[in-house]
């Protein structure tokens, strides 16, 4: 980029200073803003290689009116507050504070994919805001116990904190490398899946690993259970063995090599091993020679640029790099785990044979054998210079679960039956098992979006295919395979949907459905045929999940006694569909969902009671009493019900109405008589009318409510005062409504 070109892109992101006469003298303090934002952007582009190419339009300066005592500054996104002790004066304090602040501001802005990195924010502003050597007065601080300090304070948001930041920065020379590296990330617009680490920062391990267990949904992604530092990287011994595996075609049969330390692999080791023996073995041998005759994969092929995203230190230079056999790479158990959640989408084959780890791999005849009996596990173990455990790693899936442990000092056969334990505990949280829903099926297929704000990919021929970090076609996304969004939901964005579009927490594949054929002679409207069709996107995530994302678009204020009683009803109903071998769909035909949310305490409590007694599709509704009046144009309601509509009357959720007929030359009135519910969804009326009126070329009618009025009423469950239980006994239990073809809220 020439000079010019560099000063007007400079220009172009300055912001304006705004004040408002509390910090004085007003002039000086803009001037002092604007040469440091000046400053902070010479520092931003020498590091991350340009000029950051957004800034906020206006940034108000003003007086902290509620600053906490060890705070001179605090901000937000536009805004930053500074406290001014003596009026008309900017000490070196405040200038120093305003300089702080204002790298925030920078970042929000030039890097929003790292705002939630608190570390890495606070450590830029330390850096480059001047406070540093202020930080290094006092006694000498060690670096572990620096990091120690930021560890126990991970908002850093303390003056201990900070001074032990400062500690960390104080160790490089010049701007700190870490840093740097970050900020190129930045410019380049890469996805923050890993959040800046006090190793990382400091450029060597300055503690201890502790104890590490993180375990996570297959399904929607979420962390189910975290102990110990889970985001920090560490040598991975041979825990990325089946991503060589699964990254290489043509796994050759190797004689093993008995005067080689590397083929002691166990007892009893065949006289010719396969890939699938070296695997469950872990056969660092057969990996090595695998390499040494030329057909195995690179820098762990397709998977490389999966672990590279999810935080792994480098790029595999070989073999040894790959199977951990050097301590030259790391990667924190969650990045792990992340890794370990794709390759169950993406190679099935790979998980079923981990399964046999338990009965003849490496940790097989163990006491904790039989619970991890058909638990896909692999182990690995980093060693020492004198072949002592520095690591032990165990990462397992199973049908719903993905944990990781490390454990430093210890085999992994010594802490096998942690895993177990782990699994049970995260079971304790109902709901973790799959929901399947087909979504989005009112809208075509090709208008629907979907972006990964995390690391997203796609499956393709058992391989995953990195997807763009900018909106896509679903349908893109997934007609050849499974698409998995590794540390965020997935956002989903449709015409006529919230612009920024909706979060699902979960795995999408394509799965289009046989044509629907109405019943002859029932009135079914275009939006009706779609809804009863189902979807070509099925969408999986936690039971729980999926609960609570329908409770929430059925009633986001509902809660209590009432909010538990419809999310039994919800669960109930996943499992068992409208659609006769094939998944719920998530319109009003089954029961709307309109994404994940914030999963609420009565939710949980709903799914971790017992199971509802009825085996059926369970109907509920809104209700109420509240009145409505509606007009719909009488052409619509006859292309509905017929043409020669005369009269129209609801009954018994029955609506009756009567047509003209003519038959040559004689006229008459035919009464008919339909669902009620099928005239309500296809007027898109709040309820079953109570009355119909014409005038003129409208229908005007008439109700109570909202829904079809069976089943459980929502808004009688909020007035009843009931628990749960009788609240479903009042709804189903002495006239329990047999599924037909109504909606189902």
């Amino acid at each position: 980029m020439g000079w010019a070109s560099m000063v007007a892109v400079l220009l172009a992101a300055t912001p304006t200073f705004v004040t408002r006469g509390d910090v004085t003298p007003e002039s000086e303090l803009r001037r002092e803003a604007e040469a440091g934002w000046a400053s902070l952007e010479a520092v931003y582009s020498a590091e991350a290689g340009g000029a950051p190419t957004k800034a906020p339009a206006s940034i108000l300066l003003q007086r902290g009116a509620a600053l906490s005592s060890e705070r001179n500054a605090q901000g937000r996104p536009g805004l930053v507050e500074l406290r001014q002790n003596t009026p008309g004066v900017l000490d070196e304090r405040l200038r120093v504070a305003l300089r702080h602040e204002l790298a925030h501001q920078l970042l929000w802005w030039a890097c929003p994919q790292s705002s939630e990195d608190r570390l890495f924010h606070e450590a830029f502003a330390v850096a480059v805001s001047g406070e540093l050597p202020a930080w290094r007065e006092g006694g000498y601080q060690s670096l572990s116990r620096a990091a120690s300090e930021l560890a126990a304070s991970p908002a850093v948001d303390s003056t201990r904190a900070r001074r032990a930041l400062a500690r960390l920065l104080s160790e490089s020379v010049g701007f700190p490398k870490a840093l740097s590296r970050r900020l190129r990330q930045c410019h380049d617009g890469a996805r923050w899946v890993v959040p800046l680490s006090i190793d990382e920062l400091a450029e060597v391990e300055v503690r201890a690993a502790g104890p590490a267990t993180v375990v996570v949904s297959r399904h929607s992604g979420e962390v189910l259970l975290s102990e110990g530092e889970v985001r920090r990287a560490l040598p991975y011994g041979s825990v990325l063995k089946p991503f060589v595996y699964a990254a290489g075609v043509g796994h050759p049969v190797l004689a093993p090599r008995v005067d080689v330390q590397e083929w002691s692999c166990g007892p009893g080791l065949p006289a010719k091993v396969d890939a699938r023996t070296a695997l469950l073995r872990s056969c660092n041998g057969y990996f090595l020679d695998w390499e040494a005759a030329g057909s195995a994969p690179r820098a762990l092929g397709a998977w490389g640029p999966v672990l590279s995203a999810l935080g792994m230190t480098g790029t595999p230079a070989d073999m040894a790099d790959m199977v951990g056999l050097r301590s030259t790479l790391s990667l924190s158990p969650w990045g792990l785990a992340q890794a370990y959640r794709l390759l169950a989408e993406a190679r099935p084959d790979v998980l079923a044979l981990l399964a046999d780890n338990a009965d003849r791999g490496t940790l097989a005849e163990l006491p904790a054998s039989k619970a991890l009996s058909g638990v896909a596990t692999k182990t690995g173990t980093v060693r020492d210079a004198a072949s002592r455990p520095q690591y032990g790693w165990i990462a397992a899936v199973d049908g719903d679960l993905v944990v990781v442990a490390v454990r430093p000092g210890k085999m992994p056969r010594q802490f096998a039956e942690e895993i177990p334990a782990a699994l049970a505990r995260a079971r304790k949280q109902a709901g973790v098992e799959a929901a399947r829903v087909q979504v989005l099926g009112l809208v075509p297929a090709r208008e629907v979006e979907a972006r990964c704000p995390g690391v997203g990919f796609s499956v393709d021929g058992g391989m995953p295919k990195p997807s763009l970090m900018e909106w896509t076609r679903l349908e893109t996304l997934t007609t050849k395979g499974a698409a998995v969004c590794l540390g965020a939901p997935w956002r989903v964005r449709f015409p006529k949907g919230p612009e920024d579009g909706r979060d699902y927490a979960g795995v999408f594949t394509w799965s289009p459905p046989l044509a629907y054929r109405p019943p002859e002679g029932v009135p079914t409207s275009p939006s009706a045929m779609k809804a009863r069709r189902g979807s070509d996107f099925v969408f999986r995530t936690t039971r729980l999940q999926y609960t609570a994302g329908v409770v929430a678009a059925e009633d986001v204020t509902l809660k209590g006694e009432p909010r538990v009683a419809l999310a039994r009803v919800v669960a109930h109903n996943e499992r068992h569909s409208r659609h006769p071998g094939r998944a719920v769909c998530d319109t009003t035909h089954c029961q709307a969902f309109r994404g994940t949310v914030r999963v609420q305490r009565d939710d949980a409590k709903a799914l971790g009671m017992p199971a509802l007694k009825w085996r059926e599709w369970l109907l509920f509704s809104q209700g109420g009493e509240e009145p409505w009046r509606q007009e719909r144009p009488r052409g619509e309601v006859e292309r509905l019900l017929g043409r020669g509509l005369v009269s129209l009357r609801f009954e018994a959720g029955r609506v009756n109405y009567l047509l003209t007929e003519r038959d040559g030359t004689a006229t008459y009135e035919d009464g008919r008589s339909l669902p009620c519910e099928l005239l309500r969804s296809g007027l898109k009326l709040p309820s079953c009318p109570r009355t119909a009126s014409f005038n003129g070329s409208v229908l005007v009618f008439e109700g109570r409510g909202r829904g079809h009025g069976e089943g459980l009423d929502v808004e009688a469950a909020k007035a009843s005062g009931l628990r749960s239980d009788a609240i479903l006994e009042a709804a189903y239990g002495k006239k329990r409504p047999e599924p037909r073809d109504v909606d189902g809220e």
